[in-house]
């Protein structure tokens, strides 16, 4: 949540009083936003993994500029393709529908790739596939 947080906020900002373009300050904006979800997974959800550094960090950052090309296709289609130049269009393009695509593929990414197979503190975890 704080890394969503962080993307949007920093993405207003950057296309509103900064006067940005979409794709740049969508391109900045997930670098702020990427950070935060990596150290909020590191400590976080993944905290009892003794697989953490520089590796995952980079795993972790590909997976987020997969995502964040989703994103930014969102709003390159939207912006570009169809029209939709306004402040607000850029964001529901860019902050809703590419957000929402894209956290289907970090999510995936992120517990497939990167935190694989690591398991709790206590030796807790799932065994074999996702589906059971």
């Amino acid at each position: 949540m704080l890394a969503y947080v962080a993307d949007l906020g920093l993405f207003v900002w950057l296309r509103g009083p900064v006067g940005l373009d979409p794709l740049t300050a969508k391109a900045l904006s997930f670098v702020a936003g990427c950070s935060v979800a990596y150290a909020g997974n590191a400590l976080g959800t993944y905290r009892h993994t003794t697989v953490r550094g520089p590796r995952q960090y980079v795993i972790f950052f590909a997976v987020n500029v997969a995502g964040a090309l989703v994103q930014l296709l969102s709003i390159a289609v939207s912006h570009y393709g169809l029209g939709f130049t306004s402040q607000r269009a850029d964001t529901v393009s860019g902050a809703g529908i590419g957000m929402a695509l894209a956290t289907v593929l970090r999510f995936w990414g992120t517990r497939t790739l990167v935190f694989q197979g690591v398991r709790g503190a206590r030796g807790e975890g799932r065994v074999g596939s996702w589906t059971g």
